[in-house]
């Protein structure tokens, strides 16, 4: 699986691999890269997913290498789409300061703590009608 993403993002990436990604985001072991893009970067990302699954699924692609370039030429669509729109290139952008697992971690955090306070109103509230 990580070979056809490579391809996806060699097409993407104008011939970056995700190593050369994981590099120059410079995250830690194991982060996953998809996690560490801002909005743009994860939606064309996305987009160059989904437009492979569906092309792999359409035109039936058998073997390795085909599904590689097709991963590969996908990849390449829609960078140049990102080019003739004017857009920012996914190498350019900044990688956001915090990853997407740490602001959800964040968020799970928040909730519980505004649920324990909540529930210590209640508390109090209900015990004080005693």
């Amino acid at each position: 699986m990580a070979e056809f993403h490579n391809a996806g993002y060699k097409g993407l990436y104008n011939g970056e691999t995700a190593d050369d990604i994981f590099k120059r985001k410079k995250l830690r072991y194991r982060e996953d890269i998809l996690d560490n893009m801002n909005e743009d970067e994860l939606v064309a990302n996305l987009f160059r997913i989904n437009q492979t699954k569906q092309k792999l699924l359409r035109d039936n692609v058998q073997g390795e290498n085909n599904a590689k370039n097709v991963h590969y030429e996908v990849g390449k669509k829609v960078r140049k789409a990102i080019a003739d729109i004017g857009g920012m290139m996914p190498e350019d952008m900044p990688t956001p300061k915090k990853s997407l697992k740490e602001l959800e971690k964040e968020r799970k955090w928040l909730e519980s703590k505004e649920k324990k306070e909540l529930e210590i109103k209640q508390e109090i509230g209900s015990g004080s009608n005693g």
